[in-house]
């Protein structure tokens, strides 16, 4: 599989990195938050179908070594998408289609408290990336918690 990009361009993405990541400072919580937005997406029922797009990510996260503890999903009906997310021990992923525009977005973050679950965050993103086969994307990376008390 691909490596996520810690900088440079990949998908037609300029992403960044924080250079306090690895912070010593033991009151600072770090996590990581992607922020992916999708145009010109291969489209298909999948991005119509709450039940069948909720297995797909839980199959994605679980894969990727997060834990579903819960989740919420709804489908617009007709030719609307599906907006749903999965509740993680680790944090959350939320996923948005618009079928009719071709374009979905999604967010995942996820708490690096315990362990450093940067590298499952990212295995999530680009399988959702394969999924959704987007023309054209932008991923911007957030390092979460590094604000200096």
């Amino acid at each position: 599989m691909t490596s996520f990009p810690k900088r440079g361009r990949r998908f037609g993405v300029l992403a960044s990195v924080c250079d306090n990541r690895h912070s010593t400072q033991t009151h600072a919580m770090h996590g990581l938050h992607l922020l992916v937005d999708l145009d010109g997406c291969a489209t298909d029922a999948l991005w119509r179908d709450a039940t069948a797009l909720t297995a797909r990510c839980e199959a994605i996260a679980i894969e990727a070594g997060l834990t579903v503890v819960g989740r919420h999903w709804h489908a617009f009906g007709g030719e609307g998408g599906v907006t749903g997310v999965l509740l993680l021990a680790e944090s959350h992923l939320a996923v948005h289609t618009w079928p009719e525009l071709h374009a979905a977005t999604f967010d995942i973050y996820v708490c690096n408290v315990s362990a450093d679950n940067s590298a499952r965050a990212e295995a999530v993103c680009l399988a959702l990336l394969e999924l959704f086969r987007p023309e054209r994307s932008q991923i911007r990376r957030i390092e979460r918690g590094a604000a200096p008390r």
